[in-house]
């Protein structure tokens, strides 16, 4: 009796959903949407990797780490503007990163693939992944955001 009992309560015990379980990350669902196919066919393999797979370019190797002119970096997948150049800077990490984005055009997460938490950053309109931002920023906000230039497309600023 007393092993038919102890099964019992492990059945039960295992079997409980706790409210952690209960709260199921919610999906956003972007303003810009397609297929797999779909972005497969319109970015380069190395744009789908990082845009679509989370995945990171190589440091060092994004044309836009040393780039610091006037301009504006929008989402290579879907063309929002993300960032101003005004507000890139040399984070020696091989990585352009800028210093805050534009409010309200990147979104934020939570991903733990590295066994840690760190704060992802996607393009606000068609989810696409950028990069990571960290708490160790120059004093202007204290925020790097460290994108992958693959993500991005620089688009000059016009002299007026």
């Amino acid at each position: 009796m007393k092993k038919m009992a102890l099964l019992a309560f492990a059945f039960i015990l295992f079997n409980c959903n706790g409210n952690a379980q209960d709260a199921k990350k919610e999906k956003k669902v972007y303003e810009i949407t397609k297929t797999d196919a779909e972005w497969k066919a319109s970015l380069t393999n190395n744009e789908y990797y990082v845009l679509r797979e989370a995945g990171t370019e190589r440091a060092f190797s994004s044309k836009f780490n040393k780039e610091y002119g006037a301009g504006t970096y929008i989402c290579a997948a879907c063309e929002t503007p993300l960032f101003q150049g005004e507000h890139k800077f040399d984070s020696g990490t091989g990585w352009p990163s800028f210093d805050r984005e534009i409010k309200g055009n990147v979104d934020f997460s939570i991903d733990y693939n590295l066994g840690y938490a760190r704060t992802e950053e996607h393009c606000g309109t068609c989810g696409g992944h950028l990069g990571h931002v960290f708490n160790d920023g120059p004093k202007t906000t204290g925020k790097r955001h460290c994108i992958n230039g693959v993500a991005v497309k620089f688009i000059p600023k016009k002299d007026e």
